[in-house]
C-alpha cells in the first residue's frame, strides 16, 4: 500500500477514537465509530485475497449493524426523554439497545460468531490493530453508559463471555482463532466488573493490549500461523520460543507474570461485592482458557527434535524486523505483578 495512503488511513483511525473519547452527545460519538470503521477496511482488504475481502466484508457488515443500533437507541432515548447526552442514556429500551449493540462491535458473546472468522482472514499486523486499537472506543463508550445498564445483564454477558471465550478455543489449530477466543474470554473479564470498578476494567484492558501485542508480535516474527509452524519457530531463535511461552501463561493468568494481575484484582472486587458464584464461576473458566495456552506452550518449547512433525522447518536466517517494541511489550507482559501494590494504591485514590 502506498506510504502515504496508509498515513491517512491511520491517521483517520487514530481521530475516529479520539472523537469518541471526547464526544459526550451521541451522534458525535457515532460519527467517531464510523470514522474508525471506514478507515481500517481499506487496511484490511489490502492483501486482495479472497479470505481478506471475505473478512473485511463481514467486518464491514456486523461494524455497520452495531452502528445502526447505536443510533436508532441514542434516536429513541431523545424521541422519549429528551437527551441526546451520553450520560443521560435513561430509557430501558435504549440502553439494553445500545448495550448488545456495543457488545457486537467489541465481539462479546452471544453476538461474538464474527470475531474469530475476520480475524482468522487478516495478516497478523492487521490482527492486531482489530484486537486491541478497534477496541478502545466502544469500550469508552461502555463505560460512560454502565450505571444506567442492568447489573445483571453485564455479569450475564460477561460471564458467558469467559465461557465462551474459554470454551471456542480449545478445539482449534488456527493461532489467531486462538487469539480471537481469548480476546472473548479477557473482554468478558472486562464486562464482568465494569459497574462495580470502573478503573479494574480499565486496568484489565490496558494489560490485555500489551499481552496481546506481544503475541502478535511474537507470532509475526516467528512467521507462525498454526500450531504445527509454532512448532518448529525454536530453531529461528529459542531465547523468543521461551518468552513467547511466558507471554501465553501471562494471557492464561498464572504468577508470577502480569496477567495474574487483573484476574486476582477482579476476583477479590466480586467477593467483596456480594458476588461469590460469579467469581467461582469466572475463575473455572478461566481454566478452560489456560488449558490452550498450555497446548501452545507445550507444541513450542516441548515438541523438539526427536518428535515428528508435519511442518516444514524454517531458515535460521538472522532477524532483519526490528524487535525493540517487541522487547518493550515482552518485558511488560511478564514483569509488572509486583507493581500490584502501587496500582492498587493507584485505584483506590
Amino acid at each position: 500500500m502506498n506510504p502515504y495512503v496508509l498515513t491517512i488511513l491511520l491517521s483517520s483511525l487514530g481521530l475516529g477514537t479520539i472523537l469518541t473519547f471526547a464526544s459526550s452527545h451521541w451522534l458525535l460519538a457515532w460519527m467517531g465509530l464510523e470514522i474508525n470503521t471506514l478507515a481500517i477496511i481499506p487496511i484490511m482488504a489490502q492483501q486482495h485475497h479472497p479470505r481478506a475481502i471475505e473478512a473485511t466484508t463481514k467486518y464491514f457488515l456486523t461494524q455497520a449493524t452495531a452502528a445502526a443500533m447505536i443510533l436508532f437507541a441514542s434516536t429513541t432515548n431523545a424521541w422519549l426523554m429528551g437527551e441526546w447526552e451520553i450520560h443521560q442514556l435513561s430509557h430501558p429500551l435504549a440502553t439494553t439497545t445500545v448495550m448488545l449493540a456495543l457488545a457486537l462491535k467489541l465481539g462479546l458473546a452471544p453476538v461474538h460468531f464474527w470475531l474469530p472468522e475476520v480475524l482468522q482472514g487478516l495478516e497478523l499486523t492487521t490482527g492486531l490493530i482489530l484486537s486491541t486499537w478497534q477496541k478502545l472506543a466502544p469500550f469508552a463508550l461502555m463505560i460512560q453508559v454502565a450505571p444506567t445498564i442492568n447489573s445483571p445483564l453485564l455479569v450475564a454477558i460477561g460471564l458467558l463471555s469467559t465461557l465462551v471465550g474459554g470454551w471456542g478455543g480449545l478445539n482449534q489449530t488456527q493461532l489467531r482463532k486462538i487469539l480471537a477466543y481469548s480476546s472473548i474470554a479477557h473482554l468478558g473479564w472486562m464486562v464482568l466488573i465494569l459497574q462495580f470498578a470502573p478503573s479494574l476494567t480499565l486496568l484489565s484492558l490496558s494489560l490485555y493490549i500489551i499481552m496481546t501485542s506481544s503475541a502478535f508480535l511474537t507470532l509475526k516474527t516467528n512467521n507462525a500461523l498454526t500450531i504445527n509452524t509454532l512448532a518448529t519457530s525454536w530453531t529461528k531463535s529459542p531465547t523468543l520460543a521461551a518468552l513467547a511461552a511466558l507471554v501465553l501463561l501471562s494471557l492464561g493468568g498464572l504468577p508470577p507474570l502480569s496477567g495474574f494481575m487483573p484476574k486476582w484484582l477482579i476476583l477479590q472486587e466480586l467477593t467483596k461485592q456480594g458476588l461469590p458464584l460469579s467469581a467461582t464461576l469466572a475463575a473455572m473458566t478461566a481454566l478452560l482458557s489456560l488449558y490452550f495456552y498450555l497446548r501452545l506452550c507445550y507444541a513450542l518449547t516441548l515438541t523438539i527434535y526427536p518428535n515428528t512433525l508435519t511442518a516444514t522447518a524454517p531458515w535460521r536466517l538472522n532477524f532483519t524486523m526490528i524487535t525493540l517494541p517487541l522487547s518493550i511489550i515482552t518485558i511488560l507482559a511478564l514483569g509488572l505483578l509486583p507493581l500490584t501494590p502501587a496500582v492498587t494504591a493507584m485505584l483506590t485514590l
